[in-house]
Order: C-alpha cells, then sequence, then structure tokens
C-alpha cells in the first residue's frame, strides 16, 4: 500500500523536532551537527533570533494579500536586491525551480519582442535547475526527464567543460546560456573564473542572454554575495532561492531592465510569490548576509575548513580523493561509496548531503562557528575510520 505522504523521497530515519543554529535535535533528544543547512537553505542556522523575530513580528501582521496590491515588504526586499547586485528588477517566486521556469520565459519573450524569435538555450552536463517540467528539460539528464516525455523543446545540453562544444553551439540563433556557476547536484563543480569571464564575452558576441543559477552558490555561500562576483562579470538574468529566505519559501529572478523588456503585465504572476511573510524574512537575511563583515567571517571561516579538509583526506587516502569547492561550499570527492560515508558521518551524529560525481557536498550555516568547524571534521574522521576498519 502506497505510503500517505507520496514515496519520492529516500528519507534517512530521522526525525528532528528543533533546530538551534548548526544543530538538529532529534526526537529521542540526540544533537547533529548540521552540514546539510537543508541543501543550503538555512543560510543562517536554524532559528536565528533576527529572523524568528521578524517571521514573529510579521505574522501577527499580515502573511498573505497576492499581488493584486502594492506589499511594502515585497518592495523593500527588491530595492535592497536592485542596490547590492546588477539588477534592476525582481520578480518573486516560491522556490528555485519556479525561478528556473521564469528565467526561461524571460530569456525566449526578450528575443521574441525584438522582432528576431530564439528559442535555444544551452545548458550543461551535470547541471540541476529544479524539477519541474521546463527544469528537468533544461538539464536534460536522463536519470530526471526518463518516463517524463514529451520534453519541452529548445534546450541543448553540452558536455561539462567543452570549449570547443560551447564555441560551436553558441550562434546567434541561440537565445541564452544557463549555467550554475558552481554546480550543486553535480558534485560541487565550480566553473572557472576566467570561463565565466569568456562566457559572457561570447554571449555579449552573439546576442545570447547569460542566465546564472545561483539558487544554491548565492546568498554569501561563497563568500560574496553571489557567486559570479568572483569572477568579475554580471548575468542578465539571475535565478535565486534556498538561503534568501533562511529556511522559509522564497525565491526570486533578478534581471536587467533590457533582458526584462519583455516582462510585461499579464506575462507572468504568482498567487503567493513575493507575499508579505517571506518578503519580511528575505531582508532580514539579506541586511545580515550582505553586510561585508559578515562575508568576511564566511571567507576566513571557509579558509580553515578547507585546511582541516585538506588535512583529513591525507589521513585517509581509502576513503577520500580530495576537496574541491569555494566559500562554504565544499565538496569532498570521495574513493568508497558517498552514500557509505553519509551513513558513516550520521552513525557520528553528523549531517552532509550527497551528490553526483560521488561527492558528498559540505554545506554548513554561515554562522558555523571554529569551534563546530574543528567537530564537524573530528566527526568525519570518526565516520573515515569506521569505513576502513569495517
Amino acid at each position: 500500500m502506497i505510503s500517505t505522504v507520496l514515496p519520492t523521497y529516500n528519507r534517512a530515519p530521522l526525525s528532528f523536532v528543533k533546530g538551534e543554529g548548526s544543530w538538529l535535535i532529534e526526537a529521542d533528544g540526540r544533537r547533529f551537527l548540521d552540514l546539510g543547512s537543508g541543501i543550503a537553505v538555512n543560510a543562517l542556522g536554524h532559528a536565528h533570533p533576527a529572523l524568528v523575530e521578524t517571521l514573529t513580528n510579521q505574522a501577527r501582521n499580515l502573511w498573505h494579500v497576492s499581488n493584486l496590491y502594492q506589499i511594502p515588504q515585497q518592495q523593500a526586499l527588491a530595492d535592497a536586491l536592485v542596490d547590492k547586485t546588477f539588477a534592476d528588477t525582481v520578480f518573486f517566486t516560491n522556490s528555485g525551480t519556479e525561478a528556473a521556469e521564469l528565467a526561461i520565459k524571460m530569456a525566449r519573450k526578450f528575443h521574441y519582442d525584438k522582432g528576431a524569435p530564439r528559442e535555444t538555450i544551452l545548458t550543461f552536463e551535470g547541471a540541476f535547475h529544479g524539477r519541474s517540467t521546463g527544469a528537468i528539460a533544461a538539464a536534460g539528464s536522463e536519470k530526471m526527464t526518463k518516463g517524463f516525455g514529451p520534453l519541452m523543446p529548445g534546450f541543448k545540453t553540452l558536455p561539462w567543460g567543452d570549449h570547443k562544444a560551447l564555441d560551436a553551439a553558441l550562434d546567434d540563433s541561440v537565445a541564452a546560456v544557463m549555467i550554475e556557476p558552481v554546480q550543486g547536484e553535480g558534485g560541487i563543480r565550480p566553473v572557472p573564473e576566467q570561463c565565466l569571464r569568456g562566457l559572457r564575452d561570447a554571449c555579449d558576441r552573439t546576442g545570447a542572454l547569460l542566465i546564472l543559477d545561483e539558487v544554491q552558490c548565492g546568498m554569501g555561500r561563497t563568500g560574496k554575495l553571489f557567486a559570479h562576483e568572483w569572477a568579475g562579470i554580471e548575468p542578465d538574468i539571475m535565478m535565486v532561492a534556498k538561503g534568501i529566505g533562511g529556511g522559509f519559501p522564497l525565491g526570486a529572478v533578478l534581471a536587467t531592465e533590457t533582458a526584462a523588456s519583455g516582462m510585461t503585465p499579464g506575462t507572468h504572476g504568482s498567487t503567493y510569490g513575493g507575499n508579505p511573510l517571506g518578503c519580511a524574512v528575505g531582508l532580514a537575511v539579506m541586511r545580515i548576509v550582505s553586510d561585508p563583515a559578515f562575508l568576511a567571517e564566511v571567507n576566513r571561516k571557509a579558509g580553515l575548513m578547507r585546511q582541516k579538509l585538506e588535512g583529513l583526506v591525507a589521513s585517509h587516502p581509502d576513503v577520500f580523493e580530495a576537496v574541491r569547492g569555494t566559500g562554504l561550499m565544499l565538496g569532498l570527492k570521495c574513493k568508497v561509496p558517498n552514500t557509505d560515508v553519509a551513513v558513516a558521518a550520521r552513525e557520528a551524529e553528523l549531517l552532509v548531503v550527497p551528490a553526483a560525481d560521488n561527492v558528498l557536498r559540505l554545506l554548513p550555516a554561515l554562522t558555523i562557528s571554529d569551534a563546530e568547524i574543528a567537530e564537524a571534521v573530528t566527526r568525519l574522521d570518526t565516520a573515515a575510520a569506521h569505513l576502513e576498519n569495517r
């Protein structure tokens, strides 16, 4: 008999009842050190006081009105995002996959309104842009698309890191290039800064729009507010979600005025998107995470964590191969199955997230302490030793 919750998840046998910073408390009282952060969502950890206060205060007043009316909290968050980024305008969604759908629509509508329609959007092997029909068509992997055809047409998936394939595919018939500056689900694979710069130049040459998916790598995760800032480039359209709500469901599409020029009244909408409750929390997150002093601390802690992880890899060469990633978006390339390491870590009361390419994702709260970083690596060491002994 099917479960009352649709069985689309392979869940760990854990039920958490409380969160405190970088810790999750199981129903039986065990305390787990959380290096998953709800898959890079809880950027400020669990139950951050500023977010609890903001959410509670807003909940007492107004939750939802729909976008039939002005929403001051939405306007304030949009203003903050525009002030700190390349963007001129913002549309709010409830998730990353909704942001992907709008990014696709926006890019195609831009070219249509110019009188020279373009439909093809180039994407890359290993990408993850969500699980809606448009988003799985964009990623193109058999794992996500098998059985769900016919797929939305207009996407061409290129091999990861194949410059010749990109050069051959990117011409003046291409509407946009969609790429994650750091692949998350794909195994913590950063795009080299020079490649992002080259991609920006190629899009400018051909008239294609550059869409960056910063759903997982954005909101301070890499030590900049957004990961593309390391390369010194600006996209035309950017997808944001996960960390922007600090745990509250919230997403956004940021765009230049030019890229968004086709999106006039009636071309897109959302019932819940940009509601007062979500945007109040998002603004509180934004004020904390965009602070240069906060981002400097993320970079310092990232350096500390990477140093300790390099030592871990050296100590367990039969379990780990390498450390990869940037900022506090790190991965351990494993020699044994990454799922085995995840289970062993769980037995050491440490939570990590498997990804593709046999990589273990480490996505701690950006507020994690030095002592918690040390404790996390100690628990990973225990897990690796357990695997070696077994």
